[in-house]
């Protein structure tokens, strides 16, 4: 399988180049957006790591497209803008994780090996009562209904699922949907919950409930216990 760079400065794509080879991986280089969109979209690109500043179309923009012509495969955005308006913005474009330049090749790396990890450990489908999750396909079905959820309320309900039953904090959360618990606001989790519960609400037999100094878990509703 290989990993998608798309960087227009030579000095550093070499670099990513090299280094993801030394690390074992088949590489592809790209320089613009508008290739990166079209190498998603081939069934042998296991991992994209996007520079930001792309020419013809930037990262941001190659993540929301990609997205929605239903491209699952992780991404990390990497540029010299640190601001925490541009890492949220990023994130909620499609993006799974966010770097800021400079930064040292062995950090990129294990935030890859990670992604790698959280991708084959999400291979199959999930199920609690009404509700259905592919995680192949990315599609979740209350019954017959399918529902719309973006990519980061897709891996909330996906992480969700996996513990069914159980609490998860809000830190394990931003570590598997967000990629890190770093420059990024904790109530972000919360928002996101509302979302994610308004849009299963047609799923009468299933409830996400709120651990009050735990975190969240969803369960089969009961009717002997409150929301």
């Amino acid at each position: 399988m290989t990993i998608l760079v798309a960087e227009d400065d030579p000095v550093m794509g070499r670099l990513l180049v090299r280094g993801f080879r030394a690390e074992g991986h088949d590489v592809e280089w790209v320089s613009t957006g508008v290739d990166a969109l079209t190498a998603l979209s081939r069934a042998d690109v296991r991992l994209a790591v996007v520079d930001v500043m792309l020419p013809l179309m930037t990262g941001f923009e190659l993540c929301s497209r990609a997205r929605a012509t239903g491209v699952s495969v992780p991404i990390i955005l990497l540029t010299a803008r640190d601001a925490v308006e541009d890492r949220v913005f990023g994130l909620d474009a499609g993006a799974d994780d966010y770097l800021t330049k400079p930064f040292a090749f062995v950090e990129l790396a294990a935030r890859v090996r990670a992604l790698l990890r959280r991708d084959v450990s999400a291979v199959g489908q999930l199920a609690l009562g009404s509700v259905q999750l592919d995680s192949l396909s990315r599609i979740v079905r209350i019954g017959e209904h399918e529902l719309s959820l973006s990519p980061k309320e897709f891996a909330l309900l996906r992480v969700l699922m996996q513990r069914a039953g159980r609490p998860t904090s809000r830190t394990e959360i931003l570590e598997q949907v967000w990629g890190s618990t770093e420059h990024i606001d904790p109530n972000i989790v919360d928002q996101y919950i509302s979302y994610v519960r308004r849009k299963l609400e047609p799923a009468r037999d299933v409830v996400i409930r709120t651990r009050r100094g735990v975190g969240y878990s969803i369960e089969l509703a009961s009717d002997d216990a409150s929301a």
